[in-house]
């Protein structure tokens, strides 16, 4: 067996996204979207990577794993919404700047390059691409970065169970709401062009 209870083939593929943008890349062509309901699996990343499928939450901790791989700490971000669902990326740093690895139906809530200063400049840089099927620019909250060590005696990742354990922990967290309720019953609605690309090419 390899570290953290890999396989050694296992091993090998994380070793082979050995940078941030590989990842990426895996997650949003190797890895088709979980379109099952909502509740129904939270695989491991022994099982996405087997499964070959994940939503937001199992894709994001392929993505942390994979940096653990390589050195970086494996650290989750919860972003909060109304009338919407939850999303959860992987996040890294680079040079001091923080960027993140996702798995989204919605073209806009995946990757981003490690230029934010802050961990408040990283998510607002996905307020105007989240949004539910009114057009409403839904993101409302934040989390801070945590990381999955806290879970290694539970085999994170490999285990072959469901990680209800880890949704409910990010549920839990404390979050930084991104501004107040005035300001958010003032938010305009998106326009149809911006929709458009926001859902292009999402799995119904």
């Amino acid at each position: 067996m390899a570290a953290w209870g890999h396989t050694t083939a296992e091993y090998a593929l994380l070793r082979r996204l050995s940078t941030p943008d590989r990842i990426q890349h895996f997650l949003d062509h190797e890895v088709g979207y979980n379109k099952e309901p909502d509740g129904e699996t939270i695989r491991s990343p022994r099982r996405v990577l087997r499964d070959r499928v994940a939503h937001c939450l199992e894709g994001a901790l392929l993505a942390a794993a994979a940096l653990r791989v390589h050195g970086d700490p494996p650290l989750l971000l919860d972003l909060g919404a109304v009338r919407d669902d939850d999303h959860v990326v992987a996040a890294f740093r680079r040079h001091g700047h923080w960027g993140a690895i996702g798995k989204s139906n919605f073209s806009g809530l995946r990757y981003r390059e490690p230029v934010y200063r802050t961990v408040r400049e990283l998510v607002m840089s996905y307020f105007e691409h989240y949004f539910n099927d009114d057009g409403e620019r839904t993101l409302r909250e934040y989390s801070r970065p945590v990381s999955l060590v806290r879970f290694d005696r539970r085999g994170w990742m490999t285990a072959e169970g469901d990680l209800w354990y880890i949704s409910d922990f990010l549920a839990a967290l404390p979050h930084t709401r991104i501004f107040t309720n005035g300001a958010g019953r003032r938010l305009t609605r998106l326009d149809d062009r911006s929709f458009a690309a926001g859902v292009l090419g999402r799995k119904t």
